[in-house]
């Protein structure tokens, strides 16, 4: 990190044109004059401290902030090489493993897939129309496409179903269990 310091040059410059002022100001003789000066050569003083003490404060958190970003890298670093060593140590047999799981994650992709595309076919059709095939689907089917549509469709399905199936996937979306289906009984008419 580097600070960029003022140049010797500037330096002497601003020290001989306070050491002038100096001499002018001692060589006037009234004391009337000398309060002015004074007071002219402490806020010239002051401003410089002020200053000097700005940069000093923004030079250090510069220092800081690249102390910490150090800090990250290093442990990122070390991470990384643990991540490393230890994917080396793994036994061969590891690869049967690896094989299963991406087999089952290709076919959670898949079924992920398939949800969606459903949601999108539901959500182009007429409510009424979804309502009426939502409802014969499984319960859990129900609740994964509801997921994954988008809100005002799935609410426009629910409010096209009948109650109790409404009032069921309703209950499943909420994390509830759902209560089985009543079933109506049907008295002969007589």
């Amino acid at each position: 990190m580097t600070i960029k310091r003022p140049s010797l040059l500037m330096l002497m410059a601003g020290a001989a044109a306070l050491s002038t002022l100096a001499h002018g100001v001692s060589a006037s003789g009234t004391g009337e004059e000398k309060a002015p000066a004074k007071a002219s050569q402490s806020r010239l003083g002051s401003a410089i401290q002020s200053e000097l003490s700005e940069k000093r404060q923004t030079a250090k958190e510069r220092e800081r902030a690249l102390d910490l970003r150090e800090q990250a890298i290093r442990a990122s670093e070390k991470r990384l090489k643990d991540n490393l060593q230890n994917q080396q140590q793994r036994p061969q047999t590891d690869g049967a493993a690896a094989a299963k799981a991406d087999a089952k994650a290709d076919k959670a992709a898949e079924e992920a897939e398939t949800l969606d595309q459903l949601a999108r076919i539901y959500q182009s059709m007429k409510p009424k129309q979804a309502a009426v095939v939502f409802e014969q689907l499984d319960i859990d089917v129900q609740i994964a496409v509801a997921r994954k549509m988008r809100e005002r469709s799935t609410a426009q399905i629910l409010a096209a179903m009948t109650p109790a199936a409404a009032a069921r996937l309703s209950m499943a979306l909420a994390g509830k269990r759902p209560a089985p289906p009543k079933r109506v009984r049907s008295e002969p008419v007589g």
